[in-house]
């Protein structure tokens, strides 16, 4: 029997038209699934569902979720996250083993502008702001993500604070000169002025927050679709009160500083302090990414 199912051009172009026909057909889709953005159950026949392809560097998983919650998409994944992500699915799904199919030719083109070595921690700070251990020259910077609530006049944003460890320059550069708000700019990032203007939307960029967590941030890939820009090692609990914010305005604003302007704070109101001091010395550019999830 046919099914309530959207399989998006990216995801048919990876998965092949056969395949993409028997999901459609009724024959590889499950009746009921639980969603892999809000972890509540869905039913195909009932509801239209979403398929998700999550890629790794061998292996590739198909996963369903609400249409509401999340458009039908391929989300590039680090291959360990992919046990993760099996286990997940098979807990709540008897028929998740025949949704996990080899990836060997399923490779994603290289992003515009990537830095590698993600993650969510940042260094120590010490009293004047800045990494107590520098990143020597050469060596990837990490980046650190804060997330948290930022009033735009008296409306409270989901955002996210990104911050490198270390100076980031364009590929092939040895200078050791800090483009990282550079290299923002012309993928189309605002200098921000006031902490109260929401700034505008970027195209082709999103944040991924998926199984209720969030997974990544991604921007436009080169052939069509969207590759990672950043990726979480491990994928970060969201507060209730954050992806509430992200799911009312469907969107999320991330900010940008350089390495030791803003460090970390474990408040949100510390938190808008130092974003107003960077703020006040030029160093922050933003956009509003639309929400892939809730």
């Amino acid at each position: 029997m046919p099914r309530m199912l959207d399989v998006s051009d990216e995801v048919r172009s990876e998965i092949g038209d056969d395949e993409a026909d028997r999901l459609l057909g009724g024959d590889r889709a499950p009746d009921s699934y639980e969603c892999t953005s809000c972890r509540t159950p869905g039913d195909t026949h009932a509801e239209p569902t979403s398929t998700v392809l999550f890629i790794g560097d061998e292996t590739a998983v198909l996963a369903f979720a609400h249409a509401r919650c999340i458009p039908s998409q391929v989300v590039p994944v680090a291959e360990e996250q992919l046990a993760g992500a099996v286990r997940s699915i098979s807990q709540s799904q008897p028929a998740a083993p025949n949704l996990t199919v080899p990836a060997p030719n399923l490779t994603l083109p290289a992003p515009d502008f990537t830095v590698p070595d993600h993650d969510f921690a940042l260094p120590a700070q010490d009293a004047a702001g800045t990494p107590s251990q520098p990143i020597a020259p050469g060596q990837a910077a990490i980046l650190g993500i804060t997330c948290g609530l930022v009033l735009h006049g008296k409306v409270g944003h989901a955002s996210l604070v990104v911050e490198p460890t270390g100076p980031v320059g364009r590929p092939g550069s040895t200078s050791g000169e800090d483009e990282f708000l550079d290299l923002l700019q012309d993928a189309g990032f605002q200098r921000v002025s006031d902490l109260d203007e929401t700034p505008e939307q970027l195209p082709g960029w999103s944040v991924l927050v998926a199984m209720g967590k969030l997974h990544a941030i991604l921007q436009p890939a080169a052939a069509g679709g969207s590759t990672g820009w950043w990726q979480a090692h491990q994928p970060l609990q969201v507060t209730d009160a954050w992806r509430m914010a992200a799911s009312q305005l469907s969107e999320v604003t991330m900010y940008a500083v350089p390495a030791g302007m803003v460090g970390r704070q474990p408040r949100e109101d510390l938190l808008r302090q130092a974003l107003e001091r960077a703020v006040a010395l030029g160093q922050v550019v933003a956009a509003s990414l639309p929400l892939a999830g809730t």
